[in-house]
């Protein structure tokens, strides 16, 4: 989403972040396999994991689950159900893949994390033009 954000030039607009709903692999670099199949797209991931906070319900207008279990755990965290029309599926946005959760890539290979980019870059695309039409935000031209 990163990437799409700076293609578009909205940078100073838009603050997306990545988080776990677990502790594992916090402060750990991305997936060298899937850096390796976001690089074949011309996409260097950054940054390192991190855990999902009950404060990250506050910080973000819009809270994004890789599949349902993820989703059940966010909702989990928002015991008062405050926050729960932030959260979403982010397969609810791809308009070219029918999954409607992100699959696990770790045990389908090279060819699991191709998927799988290409999965996010769909649902990223749409989610890009559903954020841009909310919030009337225009990038370089």
């Amino acid at each position: 989403m990163n990437h799409l954000i700076e293609q578009a030039g909205l940078s100073d607009s838009i603050v997306c972040d990545s988080a776990g709903t677990s502790s594992y692999h916090i402060d750990s670099p991305p997936d060298r396999r899937m850096a390796a199949a976001a690089k074949s797209r011309g996409i260097i991931l950054k940054g390192q994991a991190r855990q999902f906070q009950p404060s990250d319900f506050e910080m973000f207008d819009l809270i994004l689950a890789m599949d349902r279990d993820n989703y059940q755990d966010i909702l989990f965290l928002d015991s008062q159900g405050k926050y729960q029309d932030k959260v979403k599926l982010i397969c609810d946005f791809a308009s070219n893949h029918r999954e409607r959760e992100v699959p696990d890539p770790y045990y389908g290979g090279t060819e699991g994390f191709n998927k799988v980019i290409d999965l996010l870059l769909d649902a990223c695309e749409g989610l890009l033009q559903k954020v841009v039409s909310t919030y009337a935000l225009s990038g370089k031209e």
